[in-house]
């Protein structure tokens, strides 16, 4: 994290935390209103009714998966900043710039690398930002 200032590690630090926070919301809402559809789901007799809350289902649990995902980023992000490896890319070790950390601070390439790594990685990496 050398190539870093303080005062650029506040920032990644506030907008991981930031981010984060808002993931979890967002989870906890995804969660709730799942339960307003299984009860939904369980009740209406309608086949189109039961399709449209069978499908709210699967897209819930897929915005889940995938903030999960991005949690899991973020943990992993801070536990690079308190070993200090935090800002290294993973495929070629020098260090991402600080512009892109400010856009996904969960990142773990430089941009070279990631777009690398998604041309290469066809399993549905496309677009990821780690």
């Amino acid at each position: 994290m050398e190539n870093l200032n303080e005062q650029q590690k506040t920032r990644l630090f506030t907008a991981l935390s930031d981010r984060e926070r808002a993931l979890r919301d967002d989870i906890k809402r995804e969660v709730d209103s799942q339960d307003e559809y299984i009860q939904l789901a369980s009740e209406v007799p309608d086949a189109g009714d039961l399709s449209f809350a069978n499908l709210s289902i699967d897209l819930g649990n897929a915005a889940v998966s995938r903030d999960l995902h991005e949690l899991r980023a973020i943990e992993l992000a801070r536990k690079k900043m308190h070993s200090g490896t935090y800002g290294e890319c993973i495929s070629c070790g020098y260090a991402i710039p600080f512009e892109r950390l400010q856009a996904v601070p969960e990142a773990e390439r430089c941009a070279p690398c990631q777009e690398n790594f998604e041309h290469t990685h066809h399993d549905g990496m496309k677009g990821a930002s780690m």
